[in-house]
């Protein structure tokens, strides 16, 4: 066979086997629990049902067919016995010593027929161990033609046995040829598993839950929010959260640190600013004097911003605020510079943000609005999970494949919305390191009104 595949071929050949088994774990894993919990009790008590199975069907199972086996021939041999005694000894004219003897003796119920053709065969069930081992015992030890009905009624079992001048019918309780134990087997799989799962269950909520205090504490600190949190639970787990404390603390540090810095910075530059602003009012007023003031208030407002962006206003703790309050302030704001701004709120208008940070986010969004758009309009909504602020306008928009790029700090289109003249470039950077402070993030998209939509999703 390795004749017929080329070279080209081979590789494809045996890279069949491999996709195919790609594509299962795939499947497998689509089906699989996505939770640690799920996955956990998977874990635990997927080999304990299998053990419990095999075991059970190895041993019970081998053990109901050697018992059903022995039961069905001592009745095959009850039934042989009467015919015999049928055969050899002459009996009443209606059989009723035998039948009494029967019914008294051996529990079943017997009954001679006038001879003729025995009824059509019934379909055999799809596994039945009394059928087999009572065909199987009739044919050996009477060895005469004869029809079987296991499957007619549940609990009785009929036997038809064709004589030399009659038919023998009987009658016999389906327990007297097999011993049915699945209610045992069900009850002990039911009883064990019942067993199994109350203490996984109970052993593996308490080894998720501090899981799940972590990852709570984590989601608060990344939102700007200060979370309780005290590491419990197994070892690993406690190691995880002691990790995860001295990475929040380091983080903490640095970002002190940051902050101290630039308030020196601040300072020192303020003041020498402050001093030129003093410098250039004792000078006269001359055109050359009023060009140096404004640069020198355009210097002011960049260091402003370079700092505000910088700092990222991280030191805020975050606070309870009702939303349609907060844009009706934005809307005041936008109003005053003569824009014309509508608003729309839906869902729970209290949300925890840290109101400075926010508020500066949204109003650089909607600065950089007004800057080019007439017509502004902000929609809020809340879910379960999220707030979303949508701020459309009507401007000239951002081209799609330059979107990303104005959330770099610094940059400004050639020809787009943000080509001002007194710009920083960092208005939309500062804005989207605020939502994602507070575990969110802004995308750009077309808006309604025919301009940029700026959308801020953050959770809550």
């Amino acid at each position: 066979m390795a004749n017929l595949l080329t070279s080209r071929q081979l590789p494809d050949y045996l890279a069949k086997p491999h996709a195919l088994w790609r594509g299962l774990t795939r499947r497998m894993a689509a089906l699989l629990p996505k939770g640690l919990y799920a996955r956990s009790l998977l874990i635990v008590i997927l080999p304990m049902v299998i053990l419990q199975v095999v075991i059970t069907y190895v041993f019970m199972e081998r053990h109901w067919q050697l018992v059903t086996h022995q039961l069905s021939t001592a009745l095959v041999q009850d039934i042989a016995a009467i015919i015999d005694v049928y055969n050899s000894y002459p009996q009443d004219k209606n059989d009723d010593t035998l039948t009494r003897i029967a019914q008294e003796r051996m529990n079943i119920d017997i009954e001679f027929l006038p001879k003729g053709p025995l009824p059509p065969p019934l379909p055999k069930p799809f596994f039945s161990i009394v059928d087999i081992a009572l065909s199987n015992e009739i044919r050996r030890q009477i060895g005469r033609p004869f029809w079987l009905d296991t499957v007619g009624r549940s609990n009785l079992i009929e036997i038809r046995i064709l004589l030399d001048h009659s038919i023998l019918r009987v009658v016999a309780y389906r327990s007297a040829a097999y011993a049915s134990n699945s209610y045992i087997f069900l009850l002990w799989m039911l009883g064990t598993s019942s067993v199994l799962i109350i203490v996984a269950l109970a052993f593996l909520r308490n080894q998720i839950r501090p899981i799940l205090r972590l990852v709570a504490a984590a989601e608060a600190f990344g939102m700007g929010r200060e979370a309780e949190f005290k590491p419990r639970g197994a070892r690993e787990v406690r190691r995880a959260g002691y990790a995860f404390i001295e990475m929040k603390r380091r983080i903490e540090r640095a970002i002190e640190q940051r902050t101290a810095m630039l308030t020196g910075v601040s300072h020192d530059l303020r003041t020498i600013l402050t001093r030129f602003k003093l410098s250039l009012a004792l000078i006269s007023d001359e055109p050359e004097t009023a060009e140096m003031q404004k640069d020198v208030e355009e210097m002011q407002r960049m260091l402003e911003a370079y700092l505000a962006f910088a700092r990222g206003d991280s030191g805020e703790a975050a606070a309870r605020i009702d939303m349609r309050q907060f844009l009706d302030g934005l809307r005041n704001e936008a109003e005053r510079q003569g824009a014309d701004v509508k608003i729309a709120y839906s869902g729970d208008p209290f949300v925890m943000v840290r109101p400075a940070a926010f508020k500066r986010c949204l109003a650089n969004l909607v600065a950089n609005a007004l800057a080019h758009a007439e017509h502004i309009g902000i929609e809020g909504q809340r879910d379960q999970r999220f707030l979303t602020i949508h701020v459309d306008d009507d401007g000239p928009g951002i081209p799609a494949d330059r979107r990303e790029d104005v959330f770099r700090p610094f940059f400004r289109l050639d020809q787009a919305r943000n080509q001002d003249t007194g710009g920083t470039g960092l208005g939309l950077a500062i804005a989207l390191d605020i939502a994602r402070s507070h575990g969110g993030d802004i995308s750009l998209g077309d808006s309604p009104l025919g301009g940029l939509r700026a959308s801020v999703r953050v959770p809550v």
